[in-house]
């Protein structure tokens, strides 16, 4: 592997492991903070909407993230695609890698916004939920799917 190659390599997989822990803090550590504010603050200062207001803010700042990585997913993966380095296990990664990283961020997250600015009784629609239960699993794909990505250039890299 090349010197400069291998930096690339180096700089990939870091952007994969921060982009997947962006994402499991936000859902682990900073969604359940923000929906039990009433532990935090003592009484219930905010409101649920309000809440979930906050938490979209901060998923949309992570999509962001998201999309930087499904470009730099493309490219380092289609390159390596097209210097026939490549395997099923890693395609089929990079394929749910870029198909739920774009659908996070330009599918799920407007809906959401959107069915926000409808108002508090929106979001407690049935529609309401399955969108926000449908962008859940889609993260949870998400970040399997990175682990494996990021798992297998590790695997690829330290030969």
């Amino acid at each position: 592997m090349k010197p400069i190659f291998r930096r690339i390599t180096i700089a990939y997989l870091i952007l994969l492991g921060a982009t997947l822990g962006a994402g499991l803090f936000a859902g682990i550590v900073v969604a359940p903070v923000t929906f039990h504010t009433e532990q935090w603050l003592g009484g219930n200062v905010l409101s649920h909407f309000q809440e979930g207001l906050i938490m979209t803010q901060n998923f949309v700042r992570l999509s962001y993230l998201v999309d930087f990585t499904v470009i730099a997913v493309i490219l380092y993966e289609g390159y390596k695609y097209k210097k026939f380095e490549r395997d099923t296990i890693t395609q089929v990664a990079t394929f749910f890698v870029v198909a739920t990283g774009l659908m996070f961020g330009h599918y799920y997250l407007p809906d959401i916004l959107t069915m926000q600015e409808a108002g508090e009784k929106m979001t407690q629609s049935a529609a309401f939920i399955a969108t926000h239960k449908g962008s859940e699993i889609n993260f949870k794909i998400f970040s399997l799917a990175l682990l494996v990505l990021m798992v297998r250039n590790m695997q690829k890299a330290c030969k």
